[in-house]
Formats: structure tokens, sequence, C-alpha cells
């Protein structure tokens, strides 16, 4: 008997393993044809393919010439609001024109360039792959003969999450902003799930790793993850007033803990908002941007912003290049350009002084009370030490650009970036930037 069930089981798994898409299921979409009317995000151009469930649309974009993105879009024509893509496959690796995108016999997902060359793929040739949908709630699945998901969008978020998708340990665990408008490859930003803690980081041109710009555990928010791990973060939207009334939160849960689950309400829509979207800005800033299909005109509505001057956690002048480069924030505004003459009036084109030698004797600093950074605000310092050991420290390093200084504790961070410095009542923090001595 257990011979015979091991052998029924043997031939069950080899039986779903080699299932074919049957040829209706099959398809091969190319990218030609007329370029869309209706304005999209980045300002690109586009050409719609015949994966639709509304308001979600596959299509082809580009924000250069014949350099496109396979990506799922949000909004519909008739609402003429602003497209917004919120799944891209192959950010980063463009195909031109007359570019693939199609589902074999085999059950893989493939987008394939004009010259056959593979830019994105599911992965998931001879795995039982049936049929491929795209859901009302925007996730595109593969799934075998009893519906079960071998593959799924919501398991490869770029910047952007849905309502019901999440980061989660042994999945997606983070997303990663967009470098620009106009260059669509990975960003500075992004969004990290680590196990005790939801993480924003940094990572600037000089940075030798990521560096900290928010922990949710170190502002004191809804994650208590002392005694366990956490598990995921999910974005939710629940009914909380027989339609009039939702509610748009980051539910978690922690396993190995007493907590198990949390939930920190982001913002409350007086309408339907199951059709909302997180998204991790080319800025670095968290926004919930929601959709009303409901709305002929300006369906889009910005319903939550994370660093804003709304929220007590996360002020502006915690994104690490609020004032671009370099420059001094104050109550959410870049109001100052710090020099060695002082606080000079703040532009974009403030920057530090360019430093052209590294030698001891050919560099100088200068203070400014009263700061903070988001290096020194959520990263580790190094100390207790002495407040010249700390300047000697950077002093030492060709690449430090100036340092940080807690006299309270006698902590120091040395900076390979600067951007942002936030003003702080606390003048006991103090900056020293580093210049050429004259």
């Amino acid at each position: 008997m257990s011979i015979f069930l091991s052998f029924s089981i043997l031939l069950l798994f080899s039986f779903n393993a080699q299932a074919a898409v049957p040829p209706k299921a099959r398809f091969k979409l190319v990218n030609d044809g007329e370029f869309g009317v209706y304005i999209v995000e980045y300002g690109g151009n586009y050409r719609v393919l015949d994966v639709f469930n509304s308001p979600f649309q596959l299509a082809f974009y580009n924000t250069t010439p014949n350099a496109y993105t396979l990506a799922l879009r949000m909004a519909t024509t008739r609402s003429e609001s602003l497209f917004r893509w919120v799944w891209e496959a192959n950010r980063g690796n463009p195909v031109r024109d007359n570019a693939t995108f199609s589902l074999g016999k085999d059950g893989n997902l493939v987008l394939a360039d004009v010259d056959g060359r593979i830019a994105w793929q599911s992965n998931t040739a001879n795995k039982g792959v049936v049929g491929f949908k795209l859901l009302s709630n925007g996730n595109m699945v593969l799934h075998d003969s009893k519906g079960k998901f071998i593959w799924q969008s919501f398991d490869s978020p770029t910047d952007t999450l849905l309502v019901g998708q999440s980061l989660r340990r042994g999945g997606p665990t983070k997303l990663v902003s967009r470098a620009s408008a106009q260059n669509n490859v990975d960003g500075a930003y992004s969004l990290v799930l680590e196990p005790k803690d939801l993480v924003l980081q940094y990572k600037g041109l000089n940075s030798p790793k990521p560096l900290y710009y928010f922990k949710s555990t170190a502002s004191n928010l809804w994650i208590s993850t002392q005694d366990g791990i956490l598990q995921s973060v999910a974005l939710k939207s629940e009914d909380i007033g027989d339609g009039s009334r939702y509610e748009i939160s980051l539910d978690t849960t922690v396993v190995n803990s007493s907590f198990g689950i949390g939930q920190l309400i982001l913002t409350s829509p007086k309408y339907n908002s199951t059709l909302s979207i997180l998204r991790l800005g080319i800025d670095g800033n968290l926004r919930i941007f929601t959709y009303d299909d409901k709305v002929d005109i300006g369906a889009w509505e910005e319903t939550f912003t994370f660093f804003s001057r709304d929220n007590f956690w996360a002020s502006e002048c915690e994104l690490p290049e609020r004032c671009g480069n370099f420059g001094l924030c104050e109550d959410n505004q870049c109001v100052a350009c710090p020099s060695p003459k002082g606080l000079l009036g703040w532009s974009k084109n403030c920057k530090p002084k360019k430093l052209t030698s590294c030698s001891p004797n050919d560099i100088s600093y200068y203070k400014v009370d009263g700061v903070n950074n988001f290096i020194s605000q959520y990263n580790e310092g190094q100390g207790p030490m002495k407040e010249g050991d700390c300047g000697k420290k950077c002093t030492s390093d060709c690449k430090c650009l100036g340092y940080f200084y807690h006299k309270e504790s006698s902590k120091c961070w040395t900076a390979h970036e600067l951007k942002t410095l936030a003003k702080t009542s606390n003048s006991s923090h103090v900056a020293y930037i580093k210049a050429p001595k004259k």
C-alpha cells in the first residue's frame, strides 16, 4: 500500500509539473502600433496591450525614445486622469519597438527584445501553469489547473504597493524608488522590511552603504518587535462606515511575539479607497494616492504624505535631499545655505565648498550649531569620544565631508553625505563642515 501511494503521488506530481498551457490561453503581444493619447506618469509615450481589468491595463511605455518598460497602468480613459505605473517588469533593462510579451506552452512568461534577448521572465517553465490572469486588485497571476498561484506580480514590486500587497519575510522585502522621471533605473531610496524594523534607507553616490533616514522602532510607531521577528507589513483598506468612510492602514504581523499583529492607520478618506497605492517617491517620501473611479476628472487624490508638517513623527526636514545637495531646513522649508561666512540665503545652487586636497594642512572646518542630520538621527554613532577626536577621524578620511557631534552623549558621526541639515532646539547637537583652508 505504501509503495502504491508513493507511486501515485509521484505520478500526480509528474503530471502537474508537465501540464501544458492550453492553446487558447497562450499569447504573444507585440510592442507596435499607435501611441496612446492620454497623459501618463513621467511624461512618457505608451502602447496598451490586450491585458485589461478596469482600472488596470498592461502597456509598454518609454520616457526616452525606443527604450520601453513593460508596466501595469492604473486609471481609465473615462476619468481622463493621469495614468500611474504600479508595477514594472524590466526597470533598468529596456526593450525596443517590436519587443514581445508572451506566454508559451511551457508556462513561462517572457519579455523578449526584438532581437530575441530575454529582458525579463517569470521562471515558471514546466511548473504546471495552465493560465494567466489580471485580477481586479491589480495582481497578475499564473495559475495551475486547481487555481493555485505559481507566480504573481504582487511578489515582485518595484516602488509601489497596491491594497492587499505586502512586504514579507521570505518574499519581497523592499521597495526601491525610481532614479528620476526620465531615468528609469533604481534610485537612491528604499523601504525595507528588517527583522526588527520597517526602515527607510538612502544610498548616495558617496555612501559606502545605505544609511537610515527613518526607523519605525526609533519613532515609537506601531511595531513592537522586542521579543519577536517582523514577518510582514501589508497595505490595507477597510470600510468602517457603510461605504462612506474607509481606513487605509499598514498592518503588521510579528512572529514569536505576544503582540502578534499591529496596525497603523494612515488616513481615512470619505469614499471607497480600495483603489489606493503606497508609493516610495523619487524624493524618498512615502505617499498614498487613492483613485476614485466614480470621478470623471481628477480621479487621483494624494490622501497621505509620510514626511510632512501634518505628521508628528516625520517632518520634511528629515528627507535627505529635501534641500538638494546642501542646505539648512527648518519648519519643512530650506531656509539657509551654511558657509564659512555664516548662514547665507538658500538656493538650489547651495553646496559644500569643493575640496582640492586631502592634506590636513589644506583643510578647515566651519561650525553649524543646533542641527541634526538623517545620519545622526537614525544611524549608530561612534563613541563616546571627545569632540576633537571626532574631528580627527573626519580629517584622516579623504571622503569625509564633515562630522556631527552630540555633546550630551559624546557620540560622533562622520559623513560621506551631507545633504539636508535639520534645525533643532538642542544646541548641543553641532555639525562641522569641511572646507578648503584659505
